[in-house]
């Protein structure tokens, strides 16, 4: 698996996930921010979480214009990790007013859109030598892996920071308490009318018997709480700087644009790109057009997990886990399994003994950590709602093997579909993922309904729902993104890769914005289930639009 794949791919996948890894932190918590920090409505936390989202895909359009024509790609990735820099440095600062939130949103969007399309661009270059031509989509697959391993660990470090900053104040987290402590200051609630804040309150350690003042208090130091964690991200960029700079001799090969290297050959013909008609450029950018047509809708529904499903998570999931559930709340437990699992792999692939006897030894050590740290487990441990965001990372970097061995068999059988037909195959999956959500949710009280009722639902359904929900989205996200991203690289004509790269991104930050949508709708008279019904008829829609124009896509790759 790790095999015939050039060192500049583990390089820029290293760089790319101490990114991600602070860009995971800071959205983890980001909603529940919003919400607490300034007490804003799901339908206002919708257009702001869409709009940044939006800003973060759309801005790699100008990255890429700008690495195709004049800065190069590997100099407009360092310009974008010092940009990124400054402006989770600026989201890291307590008391924040609302127009410097925007300013450091927009700098981190930027910077975002400097970094990330242009080396993935240098990626899909990797891939332009013939030797490796062939390993493309599995390599696309291991680098979206590394992104994954950053995001897994992501949820956990934003709760551990968030936590240790309440504890220090003498409080702890409660999903109810912000909107409540909201609405008592401005004068919705009273302890008369409604004593549950007064109850809540009471069960902090550092209770506040006067409710304006612990209301303030606890809004002042869980928002503070948040901004540190948002710095999390400041050390994990320098580290991605520290990688993508210190290993640079292994992809400088594949770092020029074409302007660059028509410069380089001196007019001379270049052998390592494909010349193409005017009518080839043209079917190739209309082909790559429709499928980013198809992905907007994938990411308007992929994408809420870090929104109503955080929501669902919030306020309809049970606050508390026992049993062989406890295993998934721990990251490291995540990490044990995702490292058997690699080693499992490991021990049947292996031609040697000596290779089989090393990944047996990680199992089986793998194994025994993991039974000595459930038994030493609590019975019953509480649960946060940004932890579930955890899951769809971790199946990411657990199933791109079985995902790698999967399409590995078939092509060798000449049986493996091709990538625009795994992209449509992607949306069908995505609809099968929230129909488990809607599901479960016919049993469920509406969001307005639950508003009525003081946001606290009598009925909570079992955190193996919504963990289901992001096991199916993972399979459709790994035939859908890392394969979109690898078609980009492989059908784009040569002097448009950083813009095609960049209108990749451009799509999916349209459907980044349209995540409102639902937001919009979540305390609207909408059932909850027909919340998650939209999105199931959108892919749905989706799916069947792309395997009607599947000849047109096909055509393009060859």
């Amino acid at each position: 698996m790790f095999k015939n794949h050039p060192k500049g791919l583990y390089a820029l996948a290293l760089a790319n996930t101490g990114e991600r890894f602070g860009y995971y932190t800071m959205l983890a918590i980001f909603v529940l921010f919003l919400q607490a920090k300034f007490g804003l409505s799901p339908q206002m936390t919708g257009q702001i979480f869409g709009g940044f989202l939006a800003a973060v895909y759309f801005l790699p359009l100008l990255g890429g214009l700008i690495a195709d024509n004049w800065l190069g790609y590997g100099k407009t990735v360092t310009i974008g990790i010092v940009v990124m820099f400054l402006g989770y440095l600026l989201l890291a600062i307590p008391g924040m007013s609302m127009p410097v939130l925007i300013a450091a949103l927009f700098i981190i969007s930027l910077g975002t859109g400097l970094f990330k399309g242009n080396l993935q661009v240098l990626v899909g270059n990797l891939y332009d030598s013939p030797e490796y031509k062939n390993q493309r989509d599995p390599g696309f697959s291991l680098f979206y892996m590394a992104i994954n391993i950053g995001a897994m660990f992501a949820p956990t470090a934003a709760s551990k920071v968030t936590d240790f900053f309440m504890s220090k104040a003498g409080l702890f987290y409660d999903a109810h308490i912000p909107a409540l402590a909201h609405q008592f200051l401005n004068g919705t609630i009273t302890t008369e009318g409604n004593n549950e804040l007064a109850g809540l309150a009471a069960l902090q350690p550092a209770a506040i018997g006067d409710m304006a003042a612990f209301s303030q208090t606890y809004i002042d130091k869980l928002s503070e709480s948040y901004n540190y964690g948002f710095g999390v991200a400041c050390i994990s960029l320098i580290l991605s700087m520290i990688i993508y700079l210190s290993t640079r001799r292994l992809y400088q090969h594949a770092d020029f644009n074409s302007k660059q290297l028509a410069e380089q050959s001196n007019g001379k013909k270049n052998t390592t790109e494909t010349e193409l008609t005017p009518q080839q450029t043209r079917q190739r950018i209309v082909a790559l057009c429709l499928v980013f047509a198809v992905v907007i809708f994938f990411w308007m529904s992929f994408h809420q997990n870090g929104l109503t499903m955080t929501w669902f998570a919030r306020d309809y999931t049970a606050k508390t886990v026992d049993g062989l559930n406890r295993i998934g709340f721990d990251v490291i437990n995540l990490a044990l399994i995702a490292i058997g699992i690699y080693a499992l792999f490991g021990l049947f692939q292996s031609k040697e003994s000596k290779g089989k006897w090393i990944s047996g030894g990680i199992l089986a050590v793998c194994a025994v950590i993991l039974v000595v740290k459930y038994i030493y487990t609590q019975s019953s441990i509480v649960i946060k709602p940004e932890i579930f965001q955890q899951f769809n990372p971790f199946f990411v970097v657990a199933l791109t093997p079985i995902s790698i061995a999967l399409f590995g068999a078939l092509a060798k059988s000449g049986k493996e579909p091709s990538t625009p037909r795994k992209i449509g195959l992607g949306m069908f999956v995505a609809a099968i993922g929230f129909l488990i959500l809607a599901f479960i949710s016919t049993h469920l009280s509406s969001p307005s309904e639950l508003k009525s009722m003081g946001g606290v639902s009598n009925l909570l359904v079992s955190p193996n729902w919504l963990i289901s929900t992001y096991l199916v989205l993972t399979f459709a996200e790994l035939l859908l993104s890392p394969m979109g991203i690898s078609f980009v690289t492989k059908v784009a004509p040569p002097k448009y890769k950083g813009l095609m790269m960049g209108g990749w991104f451009a799509a999916t930050a349209i459907g980044n914005y349209l995540t409102s949508i639902p937001a919009s709708l979540w305390e609207s008279s909408l059932p909850l289930w027909a919340v998650w019904g939209i999105l199931i008829a959108l892919c749905l829609v989706s799916a069947l639009f792309i395997f009607t124009i599947m000849k047109r896509l096909e055509n393009a790759t060859k």
